[in-house]
């Protein structure tokens, strides 16, 4: 119900002031709760109220900008220069990742007897087993930045290693897709991490987004293949064979429970669990805002390679997430005065009763043609410039360096022509290079 605080008695039998003040008060009495935080609030956004109106929920919010985290990169570079200090592996990855692996195989041995549907099996399972192997999953994300060791080689293996308890082997599969997702994001039919037009059509309710937010990992495995496919190569092929070897000798050893455990966790790693909250958070767009990737700053990044991080992270890949903290404490002015999540496990509550978010909340650009076609995933270099097709049919440049042509903090910058290793035709598969240090 509106309040009104029109007196009608003035108005000779009214019902109703001017159309524009109905709609006003109309639309005020309808808009969610903001859901985004801002760390410094500034002029044009205080991070409590609204700043932009709801997404039109029947579609996805389509740009024609350049994604944002290029010219941020370029600005955070030329106003801290010191930023390259910052860049390259941690000897860390590596000892985390042998603590979980032998942690998941220890209650998989631990389980061995003990039935799947028991409340203790699901209780390790949801509780340790998703917390741990939602923790792989993230330390395959961070092996696949090649930040774990100085070689491709040692860094391919360790992600093999690290798969080892998800029990499906796709780590090799993964480095492709996600290198796809940081050069061409939001690019429709090239960044798989979008939701398909499918997806939108037969999840956009509440019951949709219970479906989702219930089942996503299985959307973020099997979404790819129906999208862009891959040439497979020996790394897939050694991927496979070591984690299905890997899986026989478990079975065979301890016995199906076991297996079962590291499925169950699996499951649950990204699933209805207080970890998986950074799936839907970091991409999805929250309070009618055009901003494309969210960070989080909280407590669960312990548990998560500081994956929270996320502007940082796709601003610089090559930070790893041991210094992603620091990162950000070097150019606040970039950082804290964009929205950010104040919570993991409440961006999945909000995602499913928030009708101001579902499937449709997604920003997409039409791939370029070069990326969309190429058979061997190379896209064309535009150093910064995105061809779009004029109402003549010619090509025009859209020099977009961010949402209304400046950056999300409110500083003006221009995007400039790096000449990042990420840009240039090369070998996909032995991609050590998506690496700003050689710009």
């Amino acid at each position: 119900m509106i309040l009104e605080r029109t007196d009608y008695s003035l108005y000779g039998g009214a019902e109703h002031t001017s159309a524009a003040q109905q709609a006003k008060a109309s639309e005020k009495e309808r808009r969610s709760p903001r859901r985004t935080v801002v760390i410094a609030p500034t002029a044009k956004d205080d991070g409590a109220s609204h700043v932009a109106p709801p997404q039109d929920s029947s579609d996805f919010l389509w740009l024609m900008t350049e994604e944002p985290h290029r010219s941020r990169r370029a600005a955070i570079m030329k106003a801290h220069p010191e930023v390259t200090k910052l860049m390259g592996y941690t000897s860390v990855t590596k000892y985390v990742v042998a603590f979980v692996v032998g942690l998941q195989f220890s209650v998989a041995y631990y389980l061995r007897n003990t039935y799947p549907l028991s409340w203790k099996f699901i209780a390790l399972a949801y509780i340790v087993g998703g917390t741990a192997n939602h923790n792989l999953f993230l330390a395959i994300h961070e092996i696949t930045h090649n930040l774990a060791f100085k070689s491709i080689w040692a860094n391919k293996s360790l992600a093999i290693f690290a798969n080892l308890p998800i029990g499906i082997p796709y780590a090799a599969m993964f480095k492709r897709y996600h290198m796809e997702h940081h050069r061409y994001l939001g690019e429709d039919g090239v960044d798989t991490d979008l939701p398909s037009r499918p997806e939108l059509l037969c999840l956009n309710n509440v019951l949709g987004k219970v479906f989702f937010a219930t089942f996503q990992i299985l959307f973020y495995a099997l979404r790819p293949g129906f999208i862009r496919s891959q040439t497979l190569t020996r790394w897939h092929a050694a991927n496979f064979v070591v984690v299905v070897f890997f899986d026989y000798l478990l079975i065979s050893n301890f016995g199906l429970f076991s297996y079962f455990y590291l499925l169950f966790s699996s499951f649950f790693a990204g699933s209805l669990h207080p970890c998986a909250g950074h799936f839907i958070g970091e991409h999805y767009l929250w309070d009618g805002l055009e901003q494309e990737t969210y960070s989080y700053y909280g407590p669960l990044n312990l548990l998560a390679y500081n994956v929270g991080y996320h502007n940082e992270h796709h601003d610089f890949p090559s930070v790893a997430w041991t210094r992603l903290p620091a990162l950000k404490a070097l150019a606040p002015e970039f950082y804290d005065t964009i929205p950010s999540h104040p919570s993991w496990p409440m961006i999945i509550v909000n995602f499913i009763r928030d009708p101001e978010v579902g499937i449709f909340a997604r920003a997409k650009r039409k791939a370029r043609p070069a990326t969309a076609a190429g058979a061997n995933g190379v896209a064309e270099k535009t150093n910064g410039v995105v061809p779009k097709a004029n109402a003549n049919g010619a090509a025009e440049k859209v020099n977009a360096v961010g949402v209304n042509g400046q950056a999300a903090n409110g500083i003006a910058y221009k995007a400039a022509p790096l000449k990042l290793a990420a840009d240039t035709p090369g070998d996909l598969e032995n991609d050590d290079s998506y690496d700003i240090r050689n710009a």
